[in-house]
C-alpha cells in the first residue's frame, strides 16, 4: 500500500528507541525524510544513520531544544509535513502519592512540551499539502491504569487539547490524531513490570502477548499518510484487545 509519504518530512520526538524509533523506521521505509529527536545522542545518531534520517539531540522539556529541532529540520528538508509527538512517562505511583511537585513535573513532561512543539510546527504544517499531527499517548488516556496516577491525569489532558485542535485545523486539511499503546515491549514497560509479565498479565490481553514497537509504529505511519486523510480527532488504541470499553 502506497501511503503517499515519499518526499514528505516528518519530525519524531523520543526517537532514539522504543515507540518513537519504531515510528521513525516506518516513516523512513515509506520514503519520508525523518528527523529523529532524542536525548541519547550517540544512540540517536546510530539509529538515524541506519534509517537514513537526521539526528537532532535534545530534551523535549527544554524549549530551546524543541526550537532547534524545528529549525534544523526546516533547514535540512525545507519544511515539516508530519509531527509525531512521543515522550517519556512520569514515575509510577498511586493517586495518594501525587504531590504538587510531581504534578508540576508531569505537566512539564507530558503536556507543556507537546503544546509548545505543535505551535512551533504549525506554520510549516499549514503550508504543507497534507499536514499531520500524530501523538503517541497511552491507554491511560482512555481508561485509568493502576499505579500510574500521573499518566491517568495528564494523558487525557493532552488528548483533550489535541481533540480541540483537530476541530480547529480541519478546515485546513490538517489531521490530528492520537495513538494509545497498551502493553508494548519497551523500556517503559520494563519499568512498570520489572519481573516481566505474569500469566495473569498476559491473560488480560486477548492476543496473549505484549505488542512489538513496530506494530504501533505502523499505525502512526498510516495516520501520517494520504490513506488516513479522512481520519482526525481520534485516539486509536493499539493494545491487543486489552481495553474493554466500547468507545
Amino acid at each position: 500500500m502506497n501511503l503517499g509519504l515519499s518526499g514528505r518530512t516528518a519530525l519524531v520526538t523520543g526517537a532514539s528507541s522504543g515507540l518513537g524509533l519504531a515510528s521513525a523506521e516506518a516513516l523512513a521505509a515509506e520514503g519520508a525524510n525523518v528527523t529523529l529527536v532524542g536525548r541519547r545522542r550517540d544512540l540517536l545518531e546510530r539509529e538515524a544513520e541506519r534509517i537514513g534520517g537526521l539526528a537532532v539531540g535534545g530534551d523535549v522539556t527544554a524549549p530551546r531544544d524543541l526550537e532547534r529541532a524545528v529549525e534544523q529540520t526546516v533547514a535540512a528538508f525545507g519544511g515539516i509535513d508530519v509531527l509525531v509527538w512521543n515522550g517519556g512517562g512520569p514515575p509510577p505511583g498511586t493517586a495518594r502519592d501525587v504531590t504538587p511537585q510531581s504534578l508540576e513535573e508531569a505537566l512539564a513532561l507530558l503536556l507543556e512540551p507537546a503544546v509548545r512543539l505543535v505551535q512551533l510546527c504549525l506554520p510549516y504544517l499549514e503550508r504543507s499539502p497534507a499536514g499531520r499531527i500524530v501523538a503517541i499517548t497511552s491507554i491511560a488516556a482512555k481508561e485509568p491504569v493502576r499505579h500510574i496516577a500521573l499518566s491517568n491525569a495528564f494523558r487525557p489532558a493532552l488528548s483533550g487539547w489535541l481533540k480541540t485542535l483537530a476541530g480547529e485545523l480541519g478546515a485546513q486539511g490538517i489531521t490530528v490524531n492520537c495513538v494509545a499503546p497498551g502493553r508494548i515491549a519497551t523500556a517503559r514497560l520494563e519499568q512498570l513490570y520489572p519481573d516481566g509479565p505474569t500469566d495473569a498479565d498476559l491473560a488480560d490481553i486477548p492476543l496473549r502477548r505484549w505488542g512489538e514497537p513496530r506494530e504501533l509504529g505502523d499505525v502512526v505511519c498510516f495516520l501520517a499518510g494520504d490513506r488516513a486523510r479522512y481520519i482526525t480527532g481520534q485516539t486509536i488504541v493499539v493494545d491487543g484487545g486489552l481495553q474493554r470499553a466500547l468507545f
